[in-house]
């Protein structure tokens, strides 16, 4: 009879601990908020880290998680994250590209919660250009909030090579070429290309179809209602073949920021990258108008080429509520205008602080406000990651071997296989 006492009893104790425990559990679970992302350094750390202290300001009760996972330009990240969230254990919330990186991977899968509500309840719908939200949303609704905008499609160059030999700044590739020539003679790379990675060749290459076939047929093409044997896109990918006849002999070892750096040194003329590289030339210490200067790439005047970090709301995030709290604050003015200038990037809303921004920031956002929007693909807003894995692997090649045919016939095939039906 003592034994069967003792024996309830330690059943009780157990029982009462395990509850004990799950409440603990609870409440910590609703006191806090786990944050994942890439950003482990620089501008991006230092801009998340200012955002979350607009929010921990307004939520002093709520511990903040920083969740970091370092290296690969966020494919490590991408890999812990599948882990988790096919796991059962999404972190609150987590850093993610804006648009078919998100919808293809999570949103179609069913992992995400769509967040129209936050934007709606917190009145910010319209403080989005409709581009924008088209980018973020799938059948109707929103599932990620953007924090920031950079730009693809941007002709870094260097003004004293172009005042050197009396050349006009390109608008258009058959300028370009023009140019080249000249520069060529004096044994100057016309194209600074740092493709040790190939994602920095498909950068390059978005832009030079998007100048060949106008925003509309771009969105076309990548939503698989152009081909790719279609004359406007055979001028592009023959175009891309003209201008690799200017670059840089050392491209292929070379880094996407290296390349940028010899526009700014005067050792190449024109760097087509997106305009994270404006932040490495004021790090450097290197003058806009005399050491670099910026245009829209050749042929694409009028059109913004967008990619851009987001957050969202992931199905049973633990702390769902602190989740909202935080996508309103992603949202806000105070916290677009708390990032962004930091991270040398402008708000994804169009009332920003203009005073907060630099003088290529300014310019970009008088841009991004007027011009026709459209998704980068290098950088996962226009299509899905394992389409843009195929497209690197492709563009590798094409950029060694430069066979437009061979380049068309794997692209449709790439298409055929991952294009939205």
């Amino acid at each position: 009879m003592q034994k069967k006492f003792f024996i309830v009893l330690l059943v009780l104790v157990v029982a009462t601990s395990m509850v004990f425990a799950q409440g603990t559990k609870d409440q910590k679970k609703s006191d806090s908020l786990e944050i994942f992302s890439w950003w482990t350094a620089g501008g991006e750390a230092e801009g998340l880290d200012a955002m979350i202290k607009v929010f921990e300001n307004r939520y002093p009760g709520i511990e903040l998680i920083n969740a970091t996972v370092a290296g690969g330009a966020g494919t490590n990240a991408k890999a812990v994250l599948a882990t988790r969230m096919q796991g059962g254990n999404p972190p609150d919330t987590f850093q993610v590209h804006a648009g078919h990186e998100l919808i293809d991977t999570w949103v179609v899968s069913d992992f995400m919660e769509p967040i129209t509500f936050v934007l709606k309840d917190a009145g910010y719908m319209d403080k989005f250009p409709s581009d924008v939200i088209d980018i973020i949303s799938y059948k109707g609704e929103v599932y990620s909030i953007p924090v920031n905008i950079h730009r693809s499609n941007v002709m870094w160059y260097s003004p004293s090579l172009f005042k050197q030999y009396n050349l006009k700044v390109p608008s258009t590739w058959a300028e370009f070429l023009q140019a080249a020539e000249v520069f060529k003679r004096n044994g100057i790379p016309a194209l600074a290309l740092g493709d040790n990675e190939s994602w920095a060749a498909t950068h390059l290459l978005e832009n030079v179809l998007l100048s060949s076939l106008g925003a509309d047929g771009y969105r076309d093409l990548w939503q698989g209602k152009i081909k790719w044997n279609d004359s406007r896109v055979r001028d592009g990918l023959t175009t891309y073949t003209k201008i690799l006849g200017y670059v840089n002999r050392d491209h292929a070892a070379l880094a996407n920021m290296d390349a940028a750096g010899y526009v700014a040194e005067g050792k190449a003329a024109i760097n087509i990258m997106g305009d994270w590289a404006a932040g490495y030339y004021y790090s450097q210490g290197f003058e806009q108008g005399k050491d670099w200067d910026w245009a829209p790439a050749p042929g694409t005047s009028g059109v913004f080429n967008m990619l851009s970090d987001s957050f969202g709301l992931p199905k049973n995030a633990p702390n769902r509520d602190n989740v909202i709290k935080w996508l309103t604050i992603c949202a806000s003015r105070e916290g677009q205008d708390a990032f962004n200038p930091i991270k040398g990037s402008i708000p994804a809303r169009t009332d920003g602080d203009r005073s907060k921004y630099d003088r290529y920031l300014n310019a970009a956002m008088d841009d991004f406000a007027r011009d026709t929007i459209v998704p980068s693909v290098a950088h996962g807003a226009a299509i899905s990651e394992p389409w843009l894995t195929r497209v690197n692997d492709i563009m590798a090649l094409f950029t060694t071997e430069l066979n437009v045919d061979k380049a068309i016939t794997e692209f449709q095939a790439a298409a055929d296989r991952y294009a939205p039906k």
